[in-house]
């Protein structure tokens, strides 16, 4: 998928510059922003699904999301506000895919079944709706990005230093204080017990 681009369209502006265009209406502003984006998040959101067509509608709403809602954008690099998005967008599709699995199932079968969901969705739903969750909202935007790029999405450090626009050794310090501070909103969410079961 390729947006369609105007002549002249070859804009410098940084990522926060074209997201104010973006939420003013600017569909080419959007268009910089999708080729300046959309390669890489193609090839994680491959990595995570092995259907293309799946691929493709995520990276499609992602950016429709993106022109619906840049004004919620609090500036800088895009890279890690558009990957959240991006894996939103894929739990949904995951989820969407499930319950038509299921639905179908239930269809042909005199017993309804219900189809199990993946490791990964099970994690991912513990981030967005479990204590981790919880606790990852109570820390701070840019620790809570390092921290979902890092682990959550098993980024190297230059990878998520590329990612969020900052340097390696800033994504390290941030690393390990969101660490400190994750730990530190668990334990009072889990009083009496080790909240991350060890893996610290």
């Amino acid at each position: 998928m390729r947006l369609f681009r105007p002549m002249g369209a070859d804009r410098g502006d940084d990522d926060a510059a074209l997201l104010r265009a973006v939420a003013d209406g600017d569909a080419q502003a959007l268009a910089v922003l999708y080729d300046r984006h959309a390669g890489w998040l193609h090839a994680r959101l491959t990595r995570r699904c092995a259907d293309p067509d799946v691929v493709r509608e995520v990276l499609q709403d992602t950016f429709l999301t993106v022109w619906r809602s840049a004004a919620a954008h609090r500036g800088g690099e895009a890279g890690g506000w558009l990957w959240v998005i991006a894996a939103r967008r894929l739990v949904d599709a995951g989820r969407s895919q499930a319950r038509a699995v299921a639905a179908q199932r239930a269809a042909t079968e005199s017993a309804p079944t219900q189809a199990a969901p993946s490791a990964e969705e099970r994690v991912l739903a513990a981030l967005e709706y479990g204590d981790v969750g919880t606790a990852l909202d109570r820390i701070s935007p840019e620790l809570r990005e390092v921290l979902r790029a890092t682990v959550v999405d098993g980024l190297t450090t230059r990878e998520t230093a590329r990612l969020l626009g900052i340097p390696e050794g800033t994504v390290k310090t941030r690393a390990m204080r969101a660490r400190r501070e994750l730990r530190a909103a668990l334990a009072q969410l889990s009083p009496g017990g080790d909240p991350l079961g060890g893996l610290t």
